[in-house]
């Protein structure tokens, strides 16, 4: 999923890179020219080090300790790949680095927490949301997102301006709802979201139901979090379903 988001011949930094097979796979497939596989700390680097000679790459993927951004140069790449970790975290390295993050032609992000105060931070820092992508793997849910500097979208990497017109318009939805899960998704219906808007709806009521017999004020404080969490939920899945009903009127 990640790899598919970033644009062919960019070149790219992946930060966080654990072992280095994504800054591998996108050399190896010709999807960019050179990569620069980045991480904090030196076990995981060192590894990705011993798994890119082993593939005879050495000469187009660099390695680097760094903190987030902060080590990859100006000009040094057009694509940053950040994922593998929280939300806050992701936005703590935006923050750090945004002279260098607004640069980027591109940047893809795979939030594994609190996605929806991730999307909101990137409105704020002037980040439009280009692509959205949703997969289901070993039991786990992923969701990935592509964004571009606002000042920065170009009829290039944004045809017709489809992208940044459903980003910011959508219908029918109430803005912290697309923000929770996520415009673009929502307005092609993803069929993988569909799936984890039922998942995550019967985790909660679950929760819910054992919160009500533990009657607290903390119990009805969190109570009142969760309907309306499962209020959110409800009000994606009634744009699915309304979406079904017009495509049989169809």
């Amino acid at each position: 999923m990640l790899a598919r988001m970033v644009t062919p011949g960019n070149r790219v930094a992946d930060v966080g890179c654990d072992h280095g097979f994504l800054s591998i796979y996108l050399v190896q497939n010709g999807i960019s020219p050179r990569a620069l596989a980045m991480d904090v700390r030196r076990g995981p680097l060192a590894a990705a080090r011993a798994h890119i000679d082993e593939c005879g790459l050495g000469a187009y993927i660099d390695t680097r300790l760094s903190d987030g951004l902060r080590e990859c140069r100006p000009g040094e790449a057009d694509t940053a790949v950040i994922a593998g970790m929280g939300g806050p975290l992701m936005e703590k390295i935006l923050t750090e680095s945004m002279e260098g993050a607004v640069q980027l032609k591109e940047l893809i992000f795979q939030p594994q927490s609190e996605l929806g105060r991730f999307r909101r931070f990137l409105k704020r820092s002037r980040f439009v949301i280009l692509d959205e992508g949703a997969v289901y793997e070993e039991e786990k849910y992923y969701f990935a997102m592509k964004a571009v500097f606002r000042e920065c979208v170009t009829k290039e990497c944004d045809p017709g301006g489809e992208a940044l017109q459903k980003a910011e318009n959508g219908r029918a939805l109430g803005e912290f709802c697309k923000e929770e899960f996520g415009p673009l998704l929502l307005a092609r219906r993803d069929p993988v979201l569909r799936q984890f808007l039922c998942f995550r709806k019967g985790v909660l009521e679950e929760l819910a139901e054992k919160l009500s017999a533990e009657p607290s004020e903390r119990t009805r404080e969190r109570l009142g979090e969760l309907q309306e969490e499962l209020r959110i939920i409800e009000s994606a899945q009634e744009y699915y379903r309304e979406a079904g009903q017009q495509g049989k009127r169809e």
